[in-house]
């Protein structure tokens, strides 16, 4: 897989409005690099708790933010929860790359991924890969827990389309 591009400020959010609030202390001065550093930090530790909390199941997780790039190792089962993760991270706001270093137990076709544009549905998408508007569900299915409403789509957001089996 490697390295996905993804837009900065589209979807959800992790730490709420004073995300980039500065650490309270009353005796130490913290640079600006110092302050970029430990947000990016507690970033990390929110992306580790939106796959955690999505119960995606992954061994020895490594989550490291640089600005706008999350960088994120392990292990998982297979080929599905590994393109899950990196979504899940990439559609995060403030997230515009995603460098993936997972490891998949048992090698599997790659999905493609559809960037969704203004007026887009999950049947127009479906019908622009598989031929009928008819399969969305499986662009549905494969997008879940990301997506908990077929209706629920939005500009930006970046969707899973797996192979017909």
């Amino acid at each position: 897989m490697g390295l996905f591009d993804f837009i900065k400020d589209a979807g959800s959010k992790i730490m709420g409005a004073d995300e980039a609030a500065e650490p309270q202390s009353q005796t130490t001065a913290y640079s600006p690099e110092e302050i970029r550093k430990i947000n990016d930090r507690r970033r990390a530790m929110g992306l580790a708790k939106t796959i955690e909390t999505m119960g995606f199941e992954i061994q020895d997780l490594g989550i490291r933010v640089d600005d706008d790039l999350a960088t994120i190792s392990g292990r998982v089962s297979d080929q599905a929860t590994r393109e899950k993760i990196v979504l899940a991270l990439g559609n995060t706001a403030g997230i515009a790359r995603v460098e993936e270093q997972i490891e998949v137990e048992a090698a599997e076709p790659e999905a493609q991924f559809h960037t969704v544009e203004s007026g887009d549905t999950l049947s127009t998408i479906a019908q622009k890969y598989y031929g009928s508007s008819m399969k969305y569900p499986v662009i549905f299915e494969a997008n879940k827990p990301m997506l908990s409403d077929p209706d629920k789509i939005y500009p930006g957001q970046v969707l899973r389309i797996p192979p017909l089996d």
